[in-house]
């Protein structure tokens, strides 16, 4: 069905803790090196959120800037969406909180949680608001304090994680510009390879589920590596396809930021050359929800990215999940 309007990014915010936790700094902690790290994730440092900090502090200041980059007021939002696994509670949500401290009076607002994935869901769903007419403007924020649920003891998932906030706000754009299509889905099948076991309804909060770290994430490793390096590139292809668009007009690819195989491997799928592809994992690590919101925010800054050139989002998660989006970048708002 033909669409009314284009909706599109009209503007991008980040936010990382001060804290940084250096490789070096875990081999204090844990059994593990910076060799090791780095020739398995390429992670070489992550950010800390601090005592007291929660996602929704982080998704404050992403939104902040978000909102001075496209020139929008918060009053002037009609929704946010926060994708995020580590809400400040289970309710009310953490987009609810972002809504009252921003000022966003007349904005709805919801929390979505699809991991790593999430903010391809968030701006999948905010953009069908705005292509509908429904509504004009939509705050969409990936945050995570992933530290806050990490077993510090675990070799194998503490060096992996990190804390940040990606935000886009989205409006309507030109016909042919802003978001051509996505792919996404899920596999809930593979549920249990990557969760958090207690705290919700299934096995609540109890001497037993502290005493078994049962609300620490818990991932087998080997088996979401390979499911991610098959939906990475198959996913992206997929969305390349719907939008009507070829792997030779790709200009960048923004990948989820967990591993640097994982990443090179979508790469080598879709015939990039590495000055296409976006990569901050070396400094953040995986952020889940955060990662593609921050890579594309600091491309965004460091004038990568120009109106015109076509952008491929990808990232797969928990649950388990798997997104792509294809866009033609453009920030100039439609009358």
């Amino acid at each position: 069905m033909p669409k009314n309007n284009a909706a599109g990014i009209l503007g991008t915010g980040a936010y990382l803790p001060e804290k940084i936790l250096t490789n070096q700094d875990l081999e204090k902690m844990v059994e593990t090196s910076d060799d090791w790290i780095v020739s398995r994730t390429g992670i070489r440092e992550r950010r800390i959120s601090g005592e007291g900090e929660a996602s929704s502090d982080l998704a404050y200041f992403a939104a902040k800037k978000a909102l001075e980059s496209a020139g929008i007021l918060a009053e002037q939002i009609d929704l946010i969406i926060v994708a995020t696994i580590t809400p400040d509670t289970s309710f009310p949500s953490t987009a609810n909180v972002l809504q009252d401290r921003l000022g966003a009076k007349r904005a709805a607002s919801f929390d979505l949680a699809a991991a790593c994935s999430g903010f391809l869901y968030g701006v999948a769903t905010a953009s069908q608001f705005i292509e509908n007419g429904l509504y004009r403007y939509a705050l969409v924020v990936g945050v995570e304090c992933l530290s806050k649920i990490v077993d510090w003891s675990d070799r194998n998932t503490c060096v992996l994680f990190g804390d940040g906030a990606g935000a886009a706000v989205l409006g309507p754009v030109k016909l042919g510009s802003g978001f051509l299509s996505f792919e996404l889905g899920s596999d809930g099948s593979g549920g249990e390879l990557l969760k958090l076991p207690a705290g919700g309804s299934r096995l609540p909060a109890s001497a037993e589920t502290i005493a078994n770290k049962q609300h620490f994430l818990y991932m087998s490793g080997s088996d979401v590596f390979k499911f991610a390096v098959r939906v990475m590139g198959s996913s992206a292809e997929a969305a390349i396809e719907k939008a009507g668009l070829t792997k030779d007009d790709i200009d960048f690819l923004v990948p989820h930021q967990a591993n640097i195989r994982i990443i090179d491997s979508a790469v080598k799928r879709l015939g990039l050359t590495k000055d296409k592809v976006v990569v901050n994992l070396d400094r953040y690590g995986n952020m889940s929800a955060a990662s593609i919101p921050v890579a594309l925010d600091e491309a965004v800054r460091n004038g990568k990215i120009n109106d015109g050139d076509h952008l491929v989002l990808v990232g797969f998660g928990g649950g388990l999940t798997w997104g792509a989006a294809v866009l033609k970048w453009s920030t100039k708002e439609k009358d």
